[in-house]
C-alpha cells in the first residue's frame, strides 16, 4: 500500500482526501472512508473486470455540476482484488487526482 497524501477534487471541491491509498493499473483507489459521502450518489451502471470483478459507480455532484459514473469501487471484488474491496478510483478525465 503506497503512503503520501492523495485528494481527488472537483473544480476545487475536495471529494476524497487520504494518507494511504491502493494503486491499481495506474489508478489511486481511496479507502472508503476518505470519500466526502455528501458528494456521491450509487448509479445502475455496473461493469465487469476479468481479474477484479463487477464494479460498481457513483455520480459525482459538485454544486450544480454533476459528473456520471466518475467514480467507480468493487463491493465484492475476486481474491486477486480483494485488497480494494469497496475503494473508490475515478476518471481521471472527469477528477483532479493530487499525490504528493
Amino acid at each position: 500500500m503506497p503512503s503520501g497524501h492523495v485528494q481527488a477534487t472537483v473544480d476545487g471541491t475536495l471529494v476524497a482526501e487520504s494518507d494511504t491509498y491502493e494503486l491499481v493499473e495506474g489508478n489511486v483507489y481511496f479507502p472508503p472512508s476518505s470519500i466526502k459521502s455528501e458528494h456521491f450518489d450509487k448509479t445502475d451502471l455496473h461493469t465487469h473486470c476479468g481479474w477484479k470483478g463487477d464494479a460498481s459507480y457513483y455520480t459525482l455532484k459538485v454544486g450544480d455540476k454533476e459528473l456520471a459514473n466518475a467514480a467507480w469501487y468493487y463491493p465484492e471484488p475476486f481474491e486477486k482484488a480483494k485488497h480494494i474491496k469497496d475503494y473508490v478510483a475515478f476518471y481521471k478525465t472527469k477528477v483532479d487526482i493530487v499525490t504528493e
